[in-house]
């Protein structure tokens, strides 16, 4: 009797770790996805934001063209990417984003525009859904790290095996490692 009770004990013991490992697999797998839903958010917001960059830059005659065509074919692209690949959105964003920092560059060499109200708030718009979206990737990137590790580690490696948990997540990385990671040349002259 007490070994059948031992081995009743053992069971649900097992039980009980399996149930566990697999929630905390799937609260893993959500805040991945979660984490995604955040950086997504913050970057249609900045692709809402850009047509109004784009109307209010095209009133100054003697802007160069090529720039905001630049812009607008990064925007286009992005809307052109399958939902839910996390790789070739990450890099049309990057696309996007190189874009508008070489825009924020040439404005500078129009007083006028830097100073206009209209411009001074889009820009102001701009700067803090950039930071937002950094915050957000950081997150993102934390999120697929814990759940990495949940899928990786012993016992729930054997749980995540059992009932499909996708092996690893992807990170969100620097697309142009060099250049991206390269500190910007800033120039007065």
């Amino acid at each position: 009797m007490i070994v059948l009770w031992v081995v009743l004990g053992i069971v649900v013991i097992v039980i009980i770790g399996l149930w566990a490992s697999y929630n905390g697999l799937v609260r893993a797998r959500i805040a991945v996805k979660n984490a995604w839903a955040q950086i997504d958010v913050q970057l249609k917001r900045r692709f809402d934001l850009i047509p109004n960059l784009v109307e209010t830059v095209k009133g100054y005659k003697n802007f160069e063209r090529e720039t905001l065509e630049a812009v607008t074919r990064a925007r286009s692209a992005v809307g052109q990417v399958p939902a839910g690949n996390i790789g070739q959105r990450a890099a049309a964003e990057g696309e996007l984003g190189a874009a508008l920092g070489r825009l924020m560059v040439v404005v500078e060499r129009y007083p006028e525009l830097k100073a206009n109200q209209n411009f001074l708030a889009l820009q102001e718009e701009l700067t803090g859904t950039e930071n937002r979206i950094s915050f957000s990737r950081q997150a993102y990137n934390d999120s697929v790290t814990g759940y990495n590790e949940r899928t990786q580690q012993f016992p729930s490696n054997a749980v995540a095996n059992m009932f499909n948990f996708k092996k690893e997540q992807e990170f969100l990385q620097a697309t142009e490692a060099e250049a991206e990671r390269k500190a910007p040349k800033v120039s007065f002259a």
